[in-house]
């Protein structure tokens, strides 16, 4: 593992520690613990349900959480808390771990998402899941990786580039990038830690092709879903946000943008994820009503 790895795993742990001290589960939410998804790593391949207690035996609308980390850090457990807020929101939200970089490299983690979409129809009826309703949420890493699986669900020549199909019958209903990384250029000042952090994500540490392979923008097509873009007025990926969105546009997406935070209120990278905040209730609220526009 490259020493900026490491770095960036202390560094989010300590950051992760701090937001989440003292919080517990929600009295108001069920919750069902560690239920493995795949097989060539039961240790790590494990998810989450978190359903609000109120709708009991009710079909609800799904989320599926990708979380973030720089492709070298996070699982389930960091995202909990996040996650359990959605589902206060009325949602059966799905969050699970998934390989990482180093000693997983690309398409790993794409390979771990699909498994986790097979899961959500295959016990759909056993966690009473809308699958006609699904829903998805990605920040930093987690926006890359969900842009790039948006693309490879609807984008039938970018879906042959990989061994695995996606599920049957499955299909996005719309989704949430958060912060995130959507194209990755070498060369770029902007992109120094980025393009450090490929040499332990990319096979090939980041040729050309590679980056032009997990590239979300080129992925995107007239039959994309719609999409929730947001980031942040501090956030050191901001200036990501912009070409997606310029990108949706040219292909008639429907999209809303929005960048939180102001002069005086200057909110950071990944800022909805601390629960304990006025600003991640009003993010979160905003993305789970823009889901709300397509449950009917």
């Amino acid at each position: 593992m490259s020493e900026i790895s490491e770095k960036l795993r202390a560094e989010f742990k300590k950051s992760d520690d701090e937001r989440d001290a003292l919080l517990t589960t929600p009295e108001d939410v069920e919750r069902w613990d560690n239920i493995v998804y795949g097989h060539v790593d039961r240790n790590i391949q494990k998810l989450d349900v978190y359903r609000p207690k109120q709708a009991e035996g009710e079909d609800l609308p799904v989320i599926i959480s990708v979380h973030g980390g720089g492709w070298v850090y996070g699982d389930k457990e960091r995202y909990q808390y996040y996650c359990m807020s959605l589902a206060q929101r009325g949602f059966a939200v799905v969050n699970f771990t998934y390989r990482l970089a180093p000693d997983h490299k690309f398409p790993a983690p794409l390979e771990d998402l699909n498994l986790v979409c097979k899961w959500v129809m295959k016990r759909a009826g056993r966690y009473h899941f809308d699958t006609e309703r699904i829903f998805a949420v990605g920040d930093s890493a987690g926006a890359h990786l969900l842009g790039l699986y948006a693309g490879i669900c609807t984008n039938p020549d970018y879906a042959s580039r990989y061994e695995f199909e996606v599920p049957e019958n499955f299909a996005l209903t719309a989704i949430a990038l958060n912060c995130g990384v959507y194209a990755i250029e070498k060369g770029d000042a902007d992109q120094e830690l980025t393009m450090e952090l490929m040499k332990d994500f990319l096979p090939e540490q980041g040729t050309e092709e590679e980056l032009e392979n997990i590239n979300v923008l080129n992925r995107i097509t007239d039959v994309y879903p719609p999409v929730f873009c947001m980031t942040a007025v501090n956030d050191f990926q901001k200036v990501q946000a912009p070409a997606l969105v310029q990108k949706l546009m040219e292909n008639n997406v429907p999209f809303v943008f929005r960048v939180f935070g102001d002069k005086v209120n200057k909110l950071g990278h990944v800022f909805h994820c601390d629960v304990k905040t006025v600003d991640a209730a009003q993010c979160n609220d905003a993305e789970c009503d823009f889901f709300r526009e397509f449950c009917f």
